[in-house]
């Protein structure tokens, strides 16, 4: 089996093997999406949490073809209230889905859904057979990660990197070295003004720390 990636923009992607996991699908509003959320068809949205560029379509998506949203406890409760098909999760926590298995580690981030406390911020560890990712979701770098590199394993990081709102550049640097990951791409930076960022700068740094760096281009799949 090949994995397929897509980037969305902002920290959506699609991971597609056996089944297609949708991550965090914010397409309307974001103007580096080249899809619509009407597009999509996944078979399991995960959701890290529950920021409007996060969550976004995620209910709409849902309704639509009834595939479920992986998210935490408490902004599972909201979404049902939205008639969405949910399976709620934690830190610690793993769900498998079709021979998929996704893990909800921490991460350092607040998260509400509509004036909502929404439960904690999440990344998750997608493990499809064939590759084993680590969305970071939004976060900074923090030591825990050498414990998330140890125990999973991860193949390839999805890491943040715009700061303001996550980590920054070498802050994403700092992160890959906890991790000990040796394939990164960066995400969640210049969707807005406040998370401007160089990937090229990225690129250069982090793979002087070791990694090889993938830089895609929204709505462009490439096979790992």
């Amino acid at each position: 089996m090949t994995t397929e990636i897509i980037w969305h923009g902002h920290a959506g992607f699609s991971i597609k093997g056996n089944i297609e996991v949708l991550v965090d699908p914010f397409f309307s509003g974001n103007p580096i999406a080249k899809e619509k959320a009407g597009d999509m068809n996944p078979d399991i949205i995960a959701v890290t949490h529950g920021h409007f560029d996060h969550a976004g379509d995620a209910v709409a998506i849902s309704r639509k073809n009834g595939a479920p949203i992986l998210c935490s406890f408490e902004l599972s409760e909201i979404l049902k209230k939205e008639d969405a098909q949910t399976i709620d999760i934690n830190p610690g926590g793993t769900v498998e889905f079709r021979d998929v298995r996704i893990s909800a580690v921490p991460a350092i981030h607040s998260s509400s859904y509509n004036g909502l406390y929404a439960g904690a911020s999440m990344g998750y560890i997608i493990d499809n057979g064939d590759v084993k990712i680590y969305h970071a979701g939004d976060t900074t770098y923090f030591k825990d990660m050498e414990l998330i590199g140890s125990v999973f394993r991860p193949d390839m990081a999805m890491l943040p990197i715009g700061g303001h709102y996550t980590m920054d550049i070498d802050g994403a640097v700092k992160a890959i070295n906890l991790l000990g990951v040796k394939k990164v791409i960066p995400m969640h930076y210049n969707t807005f003004p406040p998370i401007s960022a160089n990937a090229s700068e990225f690129k250069k740094k982090a793979e002087s720390a070791g990694a090889e760096v993938i830089i895609p281009e929204p709505g462009k799949g490439f096979r790992f």
